[in-house]
């Protein structure tokens, strides 16, 4: 007898540490070689941008490997995202009104006050204002793994509840990329991806369950994004929306359901290969005195608050109003000062800000080398306060 399949989600949950534990290593590799003595660091400068293909487009120039990371790998990253998305909201923990309340309401929070946070701190300065939703972003795979890491002592229902938020925060980071970071629209590659998706949509609606159609459109998609301006990654959002899915709930992940088999199989090499790649390629900043003397600057203090004091803050406060007024429960088996743990926790904001810090402020590096600066700090201040605290607010074990 075939033994099931265990679900994605405890797959997910299970393997986020070790890709915590990667992601971990490649940035810290790239921040080692971006600061090696001498010339050193241009070393690591020249392996990102060294041009790496044709000319796919004029508004991106020539293609190098940073630009196939950020712009080509991360679709794939984005597609996953998307499939988790609609995996959980048809077969999943937000498959009904009532679970999905809580994490809404505590990730919308957690994505507006951050931004306001972030604005307060730059002071309305006009080229600053595009930074906005950099510390809005929540990274569930350092997230999860600093859970991994405090064992028995996080509740499940707290690692569960912090997913849930991760993943409607997914939802509106993908709807801030596609809306706010889009320039310069080509309206016809525009057009025509919009028919590539309405044909994805017609073989959904015709019972087509061959993943391979699938995948075709998915490539023409992110080609037509590529050219029409709307960023690329964008696409792997929308053609996960048109893979078919079998809903089991309450049981293990169908074997024939197509969403669930392309999951399984994207998830590894998303998980340890494309987000540790995206790391290495964006966490390089090199430590000199005009980045430190910048540290206290509005740009990384307004992105290190944001995400240090606005996640923690919007998220616990959200929950909590919630349950004070009875809109919603807090997660059973947790504390309120674990809840705040996970709150800090979502402050993790590495791989998505910095995506989101290169789109912010295209054509500045000193701009982006300060987000990445407010992001490593607000990250690491997030991730120790949050496990400290989670460690000390978990029952005592015998």
């Amino acid at each position: 007898m075939t033994k099931p399949r265990p679900s994605v989600l405890r797959e997910f949950l299970a393997s986020q540490a070790g890709s915590a534990v990667l992601l971990m290593i490649a940035a810290t590799l790239a921040m080692v070689l971006a600061n090696l003595p001498g010339g050193g660091g241009h070393l690591y400068h020249d392996l990102i941008h060294a041009q790496l293909g044709p000319e796919l487009t004029p508004k991106l120039g020539p293609m190098t490997v940073h630009l196939w990371i950020n712009d080509g790998l991360m679709a794939i990253f984005f597609l996953l995202v998307g499939l988790e998305i609609k995996r959980e909201f048809l077969d999943g923990g937000l498959s009904t009104w009532e679970r999905r309340r809580l994490p809404i309401i505590a990730a919308v929070a957690g994505m507006v006050v951050p931004a306001l946070v972030y604005l307060l701190v730059t002071g309305g300065q006009p080229e600053l204002a595009n930074g906005w939703a950099i510390p809005a972003a929540t990274d569930i795979a350092f997230a999860i793994g600093v859970l991994a890491l405090l064992g028995n002592r996080a509740p499940a229902s707290l690692k569960l509840f912090l997913t849930a938020v991760a993943i409607v925060d997914d939802m509106g980071a993908v709807a801030i990329i596609a809306l706010i970071y889009t320039q310069g629209l080509d309206m016809a590659a525009l057009a025509g991806a919009a028919a590539v998706l309405v044909v994805m949509f017609g073989l959904n609606r015709a019972g087509v369950k061959s993943l391979i159609p699938y995948l075709i459109g998915f490539v023409l998609l992110w080609y037509l994004m590529l050219l029409s301006g709307v960023h690329a990654t964008v696409a792997g959002v929308l053609a996960a929306m048109t893979v078919p899915i079998r809903c089991t709930p309450g049981a293990p992940d169908a074997e024939d359901s197509p969403l669930h088999k392309l999951e399984h199989g994207v998830h590894p090499w998303s998980a340890y290969l494309i987000v540790p790649l995206f790391g290495f390629a964006n966490a390089g900043l090199a430590l000199n005195a005009q980045v430190f003397s910048a540290l206290l600057d509005p740009l990384p203090m307004g992105v290190a608050l944001g995400l240090f004091l606005g996640k923690q803050l919007g998220i616990f406060g959200s929950v909590w109003a919630a349950a004070r007024l009875g809109i919603a429960e807090r997660p059973n088996g947790a504390n309120w000062a674990q809840i705040y743990g996970m709150a800090m926790l979502c402050g993790i904001g590495f791989t998505m800000s910095l995506f989101i810090g290169a789109l912010a402020f295209p054509g500045s590096a000193l701009l982006v080398e300060e987000a990445k600066g407010g992001i490593l700090m607000g990250s690491i201040a997030s991730a120790l306060g949050g496990y400290a605290l989670l460690r000390w607010a978990a029952p005592s074990l015998r």
